[in-house]
Order: C-alpha cells, then structure tokens, then sequence
C-alpha cells in the first residue's frame, strides 16, 4: 500500500516537485520513499510495507531501465502472474507484485490491467513512447486524481498531492457542492475543485504528446444468470467466498480484522477462523447509546471464534478530530467518516492490514431499500388525494425519535418516494432523502447561488447509470447504480482515506471483482426472499454463525449523531453553522438553515445527516480554500463550544 504522485511537463521536472508532492501524503506511506525523475516526468511514491518488506523500493523499472512504475495498492493474484511471466522470460529483481505489473505491461501494453486481480491504482512512464499511463481499479477501491494545467499533467492518490505543487487557483466547484448536499458523495470526475478530476473506477488514463485519453476496461454486468439448484449455489459461494478471503490474506506482515458485528464483518471473521484456520485480532468500536451501539453482537462472534478482540466506546467530544478527518478526506462527508477514522485509529496501533465486510450490502443485496422500493410501488397506488389531504398532514405532525430507522422516518420515506413516477427517480430519491434533494437545495440556496446550479439534476447520476444498467430486473438496476456510484464514490472512498490516515491497509474480500461478476449472475431470488434481505448469504451463515448474528436487522456503522445534536452538541453546531461563510456570504439562507436546527433540536424532523455536511463542507472550505492550518480551524472550530462544556476534548 502507497500513495503516489507524479508530473509531467514540457518544461522538465525537477526532485523538489516531487518531494513536495510526497510531503502530504506521508501517512499513506511512512516506511519508504522513493522518486524518479527524468526531464519531462517526474514519478513518486511514498511506502507502506506489506509484501517483500526488504526489497519492494519504488520506483521500480522493467530490465532495460525503459519503463517505470509507481503502484498504490495490491495485487491478489500476482504469484501466479509472476511464475506465467517468468516462463516467459522476464527477469524479476523482487519479490513485490509491483514488479509483476510493469513486466505484464511489456507483455499486454494497456490491456495488462484485464489480467488484474486486486485493489490499485499507479502510474507508468513508457520512455520509449513517452507516454503516461494511469490506472484505476475495477471497483474503485483506491482513488486517482489528476490535472490538467496547460501542457503539464499532475496526479496522485490525494487531491492534496497535487495542490502541494499546483499553479492554479483553489477554486471552488458549486456543481459538486450541488452534488454532494443531496448524494452525499461527489460522482466522478468531480471534485470539490474545479481543476481537479476524478480517475473513474475501471478506467485508464494516456498522457501521450499533450494530448489526455480515458478508457473503460471493465463492465460489470448482471445480465447473465447461472441456473443452479440452490444447494449448488451456496457451494459455488462458500468455495468462491474462501478462496477470495485466503488470497486477500497475503501479507508479510500481521492480518487483523474489522469486526461490527453486523452480518458482512462476522462473515470476513468466520472465514478467517473457521475455514483458513486463522486467530485474527478483531477491532470495533461502539458508544453508549445502546440503541446505536453493536458492541455486544462483536463480542458475541468475537467469542465465538476465540479471536484476539479489541474494543473502545467513543464520546460525543470527537468533535475536535473533524478538521483532521475533513484533511485526509479531501472532501466533506458524512457521519460515517468519524466511525471509520475511529476503528481505524484502533486497529493501526496493533496491526498494518486489515480485512472488512464493505461491499457485502451491494453484493448480496443487504440495503432496507432495496425491499423498500416495492412497498412504494403498492403505496403508490393510494390515491394521490388520499396521500396528499389526508396521510401527508399527519406525517407532518408525527415527531421524530431519532433512534436508527425510527418508524416516522420509515413512514415519510415512503410518502416522499411515492410521488415520483418511474423506479430510477424513486431510487435515486432513496439515495437523497436524508439529505437535501432539489427542493431542499432550492430552499438552502439564496436565489443568486441556486442560478449556478439549478440546471443540475443530482438525482439524474443515479437514474442515469439505473436506466442504462446491463440488467433487467429492477433490483440488479439499483444494484449495479449502487456499484457504479455510491459505493466507490462514498462507502470506499472514506474506507480508503480513514484508514490510510493512520498508515493502515483496509482490504475489501467482498469487492474482489471476479466475486462481483460470480454474485451479479446469481438470480434475485437468491440476494431477497420475501421480506428476507441477503438470503443466500443467510443461509451460508447459519453454518459459521450464532444465530442471534444470522437473524438481526441490518443496523448499519454509525455514531448517534443525531442525539448529540439535540443535546450536548446543539450548542456549538447551532453557533458554529449560523457563522459559517456560506450562511455570512449570503450562499445559503440563514433562514433555511435556522429552520434545520429548530426542527431538530424540537425533535420534528431529524437532520442531525444535513447539519453534519454542512459543518463539514465549512471545515473543508477553511483548510482547503482560506488554507488555514489543522491546529487554526480546531482552535476556531473549539471556540464555539461552550465553556466548560462536557464535549471539549480531553
């Protein structure tokens, strides 16, 4: 695992580019360095040592000295890409699968990625063809993002790599903030600045004389259906589920394991344990909310494989570490981004890898919405009339208890998908509910910023990849949209940067893509039954896990956010946002943002998801477009806590 970073330039490209570039982004990386720098190119990488700790230096080259690589990520299957390569004569000088990569290069030029299994991105300087060449995973599990200034190209695995040495002004992008308020993640190619880009996952990139190429290599589809028993079906899935979780454990160092006690996680444990005879140490973290806290079902699946487990409870005063957060995401987030930097910051003080369950819900169909959206179809049949007159004004009127997935959100779910006419738009309204869809948006906006962004749709990313999905079901639509956006562009892309800033190595066994394609051809019937979500994953637990695991509701990973608004937090959130540059500037309605924290703190509505992308999207213009430092915006951001306050950190 590595982050990287390089240029090119017409103009020649000299060492302290390149060490300013690595500087950043030393935590995904603090074991190694290293640089190549040659007249127009200049390539650099910062490493964590995972496989072939002694010899794995980078940059690396192929024989001749001709082509050189940089490589973030790994390589699952390079072994058997190394004996293949050997027996066709190339020469290895270490045992690393980054080396495997630039001698498949020299075999297959661009098409080497088709050969690839694994998590990555890098970067490869053909000399002879003077050519840049990028790539992207398939899943999008590492990230790649790049600029174009004039005749020069800039890259690297964090947006910070780039602006270290960038030439442009920092300048905001109001389409992606238009995005990121309703999606809750800013969909390739976006950024939150202008010049910046996204590699899309499953993409390459050529930088060749001047001119900028992007390729898709890789499509996942779900239109191929395997037509098995079912007992042949949870066979082809346990083989094919150890033989993913076995090739993600190469490692020369220590394999831990995330462990939420939800059903993905205890999934990753049981294989470890049971099938590859492994005592993984386990990490997860909780609070004291019970009705939030998956604490005891961790213990439970931790006990019962006898695994090493390590637990911590986290206090609402985890307030300070956002400014820290917001830096390494690059980007404003949500909730989520506090528990995965939280279990991250557990696991790294004993482990350099870890396994995790992401991608399990997308797999195996593991979302309430995926369900949900056929009780909107039957709801919607209720006459509009009815809905509008008489349910509407009651749903109005029902408080909000803010527990997870309390009935009152349920119920206005529901209400709101019905009134949209197709399955995409309701989908894609499932997705921007608990934020603020185009209404919300038109309401936050003062009227001379909603005319930069009213054209835009952020619905339509979603509908877009739901409509032109290679499937013909409507669940294998909403999960191939789910795949395409929402799970690289948020779920992997705080995985990825949580756990790199504690120097960590999140690996995804569910994400492996011959997995994906295996799982994409299985028929719904096997991902729902009834009102059953991951059926077939079920049925395959029973033999690995408790029961009390097997038949628990789907939770999810979060904080109680939402309490710590109404209560302890309400305070400083109210202060801090009514003061925000973009409530001061006259971008967003004062009003509108009053209105938020009213109806939260009075337990109408809950917003405590809003409240928090707005306080994120405030930090992150601080570090990244005022520039001030870390310890200025925490000092700033702590002064709007109350004196004496039970959240000031300690």
């Amino acid at each position: 695992m590595c982050g990287i970073c390089g240029k090119y330039s017409p103009a020649g490209v000299g060492p302290a580019e390149i060490r300013q570039m690595l500087q950043p982004i030393i935590h995904r990386g603090p074991d190694d360095w290293g640089m190549y720098v040659n007249g127009h190119i200049g390539l650099g990488s910062r490493r964590l040592s995972i496989i072939d700790l002694a010899n794995g230096h980078q940059p690396i080259s192929n024989e001749d000295d001709t082509i050189w690589i940089i490589f973030n990520g790994e390589i699952y299957n390079y072994q058997a890409l190394r004996h293949e390569l050997y027996q066709r004569g190339h020469t290895f000088r270490t045992g690393s699968d980054t080396e495997v990569i630039i001698h498949l290069y020299e075999e297959m030029g661009e098409r080497c990625v088709e050969r690839l299994s694994g998590m990555f991105a890098f970067a490869i300087w053909d000399e002879t063809q003077q050519k840049l060449f990028l790539a992207r995973d398939h899943i999008g599990q590492k990230p790649l993002f790049y600029a174009q200034e004039g005749d020069n190209l800039l890259f690297g695995s964090e947006v910070k790599a780039i602006l270290a040495v960038s030439e442009r002004e920092r300048t905001i992008d109001y389409e992606a903030i238009h995005h990121y308020l309703s999606l809750r993640f800013i969909p390739s190619p976006y950024t939150m600045l202008r010049h910046v880009r996204k590699l899309p996952p499953g993409h390459t990139l050529v930088w060749q004389d001047g001119r900028l190429r992007l390729s898709r290599y890789w499509q996942l589809s779900f239109r191929d259906k395997l037509e098995l028993s079912e007992q042949a079906f949870l066979q082809g899935l346990r083989g094919k589920l150890v033989e993913t979780v076995k090739s993600h454990m190469i490692s020369d160092v220590p394999v831990g394991a995330f462990l939420s006690g939800g059903m993905d996680s205890s999934m990753i444990v049981a294989l470890m344990a049971k099938d590859l005879q492994r005592r993984p140490q386990t990490f997860a973290v909780g609070v004291e909310e019970q009705d939030f806290n998956e604490l005891p079902y961790a213990r439970m699946v931790a006990r019962h494989y006898d695994t090493c487990h390590i637990e911590e409870r986290v206090q609402s005063n985890l307030i300070h570490l956002l400014p820290q957060i917001v830096w390494h995401l690059d980007e404003p987030s949500d909730p989520i981004a506090a528990c995965m930097f939280q279990a991250a910051a557990l696991a790294s003080q004993h482990v350099k890898v870890v396994l995790g369950g992401d991608g399990g819900d997308e797999l195996f169909a593991g979302f309430d919405r995926y369900v949900g959206l056929g009780y909107v179809d039957a709801y919607a049949h209720v006459p509009s009339s009815i809905r509008q007159y008489l349910i509407a004004p009651v749903l109005d009127r029902i408080p909000d208890s803010f527990t997870y997935k309390s009935a009152t959100q349920k119920l206005r779910w529901l209400h709101q998908l019905a009134q949209l006419p197709t399955a995409g738009q309701r989908y894609a309204e499932a997705t921007c509910y608990f934020r603020f869809n185009h209404d919300a948006k038109r309401q936050l906006f003062s009227d001379s910023a909603w005319d930069m962004v009213r054209r835009l749709q952020s619905a339509d990313v979603i509908v877009q990849q739901f409509n032109q999905a290679p499937a013909d079901t409507v669940l294998d639509r909403m999960l191939y949209a789910d795949f395409m956006t929402r799970l690289p562009e948020h779920s992997l892309m705080l995985t990825d940067r949580m756990t790199m800033a504690h120097s960590l190595e999140a690996r995804s066994p569910f994400l492996d893509h011959e997995l994906v394609s295996y799982l994409a051809a299985f028929p719904d019937y096997l991902k729902i039954r009834g009102r059953r979500l991951k059926y077939i994953l079920r049925e395959l637990a029973k033999e690995y896990l408790p029961r009390e695991i097997v038949e628990r509701e789907k939770q999810g990973f979060m904080f109680p956010v939402a309490y710590w608004f109404r209560h302890e937090l309400y305070p400083f959130i109210e202060h801090f946002l009514l003061d925000s540059y973009f409530v001061r500037e006259g971008i967003f309605r004062k009003a509108a943002v009053v209105r938020l924290l009213e109806e939260h703190r009075q337990s109408r509505v809950d917003h405590h998801v809003r409240l928090w992308m707005l306080l994120n999207l405030e930090l992150w213009r601080q570090i990244y477009i005022e520039q001030s430092n870390l310890e200025t915006v925490r000092e700033r951001l702590l002064s709007y806590v109350p004196t004496g306050s039970a959240v000031y950190p300690v």
